[in-house]
């Protein structure tokens, strides 16, 4: 089965062609056949790169208005002979579409497939992710008019791996009303990021899924810490929205909410600008003034000497470390600490300052496995006398969306 793939972002789409079934699983042989990612949409100059694995890729600057023209341009590519994708010879190719949908509330507890009442659910939950859901449904509306009814649609959530949380991890301090009026709760994000990784590591150390016992750390531009007892999340550091929890790229995590109040108040800044500056100008970016960039930061820091630089990474990584110390607390201890990631794959300066002065938790890191394991790749960085396993693991979304997708759809 070939899936589409599809990220559908507020001003991007990312995709990927996924060829795989019941029997290329079972052998962890998925191919990915193709990719791309489209940014700017809704200007005169959005950014256009597509690429068939294997081949050289196609890059564009054009006009693109909306999502439905900026996913015609795909399909368009993927029809066309230039594509050169194997396998792929029309988009008669194209059996299902899997979706990244961002907030599924308390509605959408696991992957389903697209009709009607989901599109309207999806859109209700537009209240919580109001940048990301009506993109992500903007997508299965221009899937469903541009490759026809059809052709399956399946919606993956970034909420549904953490609905086994209980009350008392997921509830605020707040009125209760505010829960039974307006939702307002703890979610979590990187559900499909975090669930892979409980999957991967089941694999990897040959044992059942129930059985895993783990701490996920998900560190890229955005940023979270999972607890996962027996394969289940029990608590996780997103909140109602992405911005709670770790520091992140631009995102400054967990705040003192009464400094929004402090600053509406002594600078004037009204909703929208404070949303702004907590979402997309803080973070290590805000803290450096340099870059949101992890790689820009350590080479400021350790090579240039510079001192905003250095703070935000020791920001950053006591912040993580803060939320391993705190799950290890809440699980009675754990099997494995995970990094993954685009930060957490191939940062070894992250992961050694995480694990810095944690043996009284029974966490040793092995330095010079952490230094040499090739970027992007998995493996072992604990000590032999270390009691917690510390490892390294890709993480896969858009696989997992594959096979939640393919599993639905086989149905």
């Amino acid at each position: 089965m070939n899936i589409l793939v599809l990220n559908c972002g507020s001003s991007t789409v990312k995709f990927q062609i996924i060829n795989t079934s019941s029997e290329l699983i079972k052998n962890d042989g998925e191919r990915c056949l193709a990719s791309g990612n489209l940014e700017k949409i809704g200007s005169q100059e959005a950014l256009v790169t597509m690429k068939a694995t294997g081949k050289e890729p196609y890059k564009d600057v054009r006009p693109l208005s909306d999502h439905r023209e900026a996913i015609n341009v795909v399909l368009n590519w993927i029809d066309s002979g230039e594509s050169q994708i194997e396998g792929i010879n029309s988009l008669a190719d194209i059996n299902a579409v899997g979706h990244r949908v961002l907030h599924g509330g308390e509605r959408f507890v696991q992957s389903v497939i697209v009709d009607e009442d989901v599109m309207k659910g999806i859109d209700e939950c537009a209240v919580w992710g109001p940048l990301h859901n009506p993109a992500n449904l903007k997508g299965i509306q221009a899937c469903r008019a541009l490759l026809g009814e059809k052709v399956p649609q399946v919606a993956v959530f970034d909420t549904d791996f953490h609905h086994t949380m209980a009350p008392e991890a997921f509830m605020y301090g707040l009125p209760y009303e505010c829960y039974e009026k307006h939702g307002i709760r703890r979610y979590g994000f990187h559900g499909t990021s975090h669930r892979y990784i409980t999957q991967k590591f089941a694999e990897v150390m040959k044992k059942d899924v129930s059985e895993v016992n783990i701490i996920s750390l998900h560190l890229g531009n955005g940023c979270s810490a999972c607890a996962i007892r027996n394969g289940k999340c029990v608590d996780t550091s997103m909140g109602l929205t992405p911005l709670e929890g770790l520091l992140m790229g631009t995102r400054c995590g967990d705040l003192d909410a009464s400094i929004l109040c402090f600053l509406a108040e002594k600078d004037g800044l009204n909703f929208q600008e404070l949303n702004t500056l907590i979402n997309k100008k803080s973070g290590v970016l805000g803290v450096s003034g340099i870059s949101s960039d992890m790689r820009d930061l350590e080479n400021a820091a350790v090579n240039e000497g510079n001192k905003r630089a250095q703070l935000a990474l020791d920001m950053f990584c006591m912040r993580v470390k803060k939320y391993v110390g705190a799950y290890l607390a809440e699980m009675n201890g754990t099997e494995a600490i995970v990094f993954t990631g685009g930060i957490g794959q191939n940062s070894n300066y992250v992961r050694e300052r995480v694990c810095s002065n944690m043996e009284y938790l029974g966490i040793v890191l092995d330095k010079e496995k952490n230094n040499t394991l090739p970027r992007s790749t998995g493996g072992v960085i604990s000590a032999p006398e270390s009691k917690l396993l510390v490892t390294v693991l890709p993480t896969n979304e858009e696989l997992m969306i594959a096979r939640d997708t393919l599993r639905l759809t086989e149905k």
